[in-house]
């Protein structure tokens, strides 16, 4: 089990659609070792607030900070990027392999050689997926889509995952297994947020429940 690091701490984001506040919620902590669920009826902003956090969306207004690294507006720090990943829905995987495209991240931030092959050997092994190495994605299950996003995300090394319905449209089984992955990114001290429809995941050890409604988010009493 890995040691806990710093939370992420959510000062103020306020995000607008012409005279439609979606988003405008502050005063928030993250803190490591817990999954953080994010529920609300759809068109809320859970994926938007996911994004934002990530630097894939802006801001009318972002104030967040993470280990004394801060965003308050602007360009979005290459610090922030290398400490908070994003898992979409819908991953987009190249059309090449599991092992190249769990390399992928890997290689754009340079990273080759024994120590990229030894990464990607132990994030399959990690999610499963020794047996479809060199499959392509086409021919693979939704379950094992979302593993290869999940390793994917994981060789990275982040200390901030943020996931979007991860279980959403898989059967039971692909989504124990995808609850197991969430345990242990968890059990290693991540900060892990997950937006979610699944009733499910509120059962998980360390879960705590965000609601998102309204624009504002609370967190749900125990």
């Amino acid at each position: 089990m890995g040691t806990a690091g710093p939370a992420l701490v959510v000062e103020r984001i306020v995000k607008r659609f012409g005279t439609r506040t979606l988003i405008e919620s502050g005063g928030v902590t993250f803190a490591p070792g817990e999954l953080h669920l994010l529920v609300g009826d759809n068109g809320t902003g859970k994926t938007t607030f996911l994004k934002i956090l990530s630097g894939l969306d802006t801001a009318d207004e972002a104030a967040f900070s993470l280990n004394g690294r801060e965003f308050r507006g602007g360009r979005y720090p290459d610090a922030l990027r290398r400490e908070i990943v994003y898992v979409h829905q819908h991953p987009y995987l190249f059309s090449t392999s599991v092992a190249a495209n769990i390399s992928y991240g890997l290689k754009q931030r340079a990273i080759a050689g024994e120590e990229c092959a030894r990464a990607v050997a132990e994030a399959m092994q990690w999610a499963g997926l020794e047996a479809v190495r060199d499959v392509t994605p086409k021919r693979l299950s939704g379950g094992e889509k979302q593993r290869v996003a999940l390793a994917r995300a994981l060789v990275l090394k982040a200390p901030v995952m943020l996931i979007d319905e991860p279980t959403a449209s898989l059967d039971t089984k692909a989504r124990d297994q995808i609850k197991t992955l969430l345990e242990t990114l968890r059990a290693e001290g991540r900060i892990v947020i997950i937006a979610t429809h699944d009733p499910e995941m509120t059962s998980l050890p360390g879960a705590t429940v965000w609601r998102l409604a309204d624009g504002r988010i609370v967190r749900r009493p125990s």
